[in-house]
């Protein structure tokens, strides 16, 4: 049975109708006879790594592209859970936590098929003047962890290649909500963010920070995140609609880079979930900031490096950070992207 019929059954229909629900999806029309339906799973809430998609809608490129695009909020297991089990075409996620579904004796069927930003753009944000805007700087300090094995590990890593003891960072657990109020009130000394959300927030904050990005520590942590993923058997059965839809969200990400002011009041606009209300000064200000950051220097979005994607994955199969070894050039393509 081919992808498309599977997707067309009335069991997988009302499994998929459920799986939406449950993920915060509004209710579909059905697409027109001459458009063809395809679903996206967002890896959170809607924010400025995802404007493209939201620049795409709004403009009709889904539609001059053949589709009807059907963006959702994930589940609680996951978006690359339900992209692997065919109930969307496509997910949002990031190259870390993809790193579970490939170091398996049965690698989920999914293939990361853009990079929505070209650089990591993490990194440790800190109260300025007090020593951390390096990482050995974070002994003695108190850092708010996820408890994650690859999150302690790559922080382990530059503490330790910046001539620190990582030992003597004291772990305390990630309970924050206002990352720039934690630092302020002194819940805490030392925080993983975004700089393109957390970071901006944080400026327009008025705090006085220090920051340094992992990818400028060690190379090997300039991995891709976050990353758009597509279900195999989809990609296999129907890769001219795989390249329809990343031929119209290129094109919103052009957009969102050449106006990025538009394309804030897009997303803002285009959200229903209610998240982005009363943060319409950070979603312009990130979205100017993350207009540089979509393409870079690269000469067309998307692009995934295989050596940048497979230094990563080297990296946790030397240390041992994953069940099974991931072979190189184990599951992304550039083969679906418009030229």
């Amino acid at each position: 049975m081919t992808y498309r019929k599977k997707m067309g059954a009335a069991v997988l229909a009302a499994s998929l109708a459920l799986s939406l629900a449950a993920c915060g999806g509004q209710a579909q029309q059905p697409a027109g006879e001459d458009l063809t339906p395809v679903t996206i799973c967002l890896d959170w809430t809607p924010n400025t790594n995802h404007t493209g998609l939201y620049v795409a809608q709004s403009l009709g490129y889904f539609e001059e592209a053949g589709l009807e695009v059907s963006i959702v909020q994930p589940p609680e297991d996951g978006a690359t859970a339900i992209c692997a089990a065919g109930q969307v075409e496509f997910a949002v996620t990031v190259q870390d936590n993809l790193a579970a579904a490939f170091a398996r004796e049965d690698p989920l069927g999914v293939t990361a098929v853009a990079a929505l930003l070209q650089h990591n753009t993490s990194g440790i944000i800190s109260r300025a003047g007090e020593g951390m805007d390096r990482p050995k700087g974070l002994e003695g300090q108190r850092y708010s962890t996820y408890n994650g094995e690859i999150e302690l590990a790559i922080m382990k890593q530059v503490v330790e290649a910046d001539g620190g003891d990582f030992s003597k960072v004291e772990l305390i657990p990630y309970t924050l909500e206002d990352e720039a109020g934690a630092l302020r009130e002194g819940l805490t000394d030392a925080i993983w963010i975004y700089y393109g959300w957390g970071g901006i927030s944080a400026r327009l904050s008025g705090l006085d920070f220090d920051y340094f990005y992992f990818k400028d520590i060690d190379p090997v942590f300039d991995y891709y995140t976050p990353i758009i993923i597509a279900n195999n058997d989809f990609l296999a059965e129907d890769p001219d609609t795989a390249r329809a839809f990343l031929s119209a969200v290129a094109q919103g990400y052009e957009y969102a880079i050449e106006n990025p002011e538009e394309a804030a009041q897009m997303l803002i606009d285009g959200d229903t979930t209610g998240s982005l209300s009363a943060s319409e000064e950070l979603i312009v200000e990130s979205q100017k900031w993350m207009a540089d950051q979509y393409k870079a220097e690269a000469a067309r979005w998307g692009y995934i490096d295989p050596a940048r994607w497979n230094a990563f994955y080297n990296w946790l199969n030397e240390n041992d950070l994953v069940a099974v070894e991931i072979p190189e050039n184990t599951g992304f393509s550039n083969d679906y992207l418009p030229e």
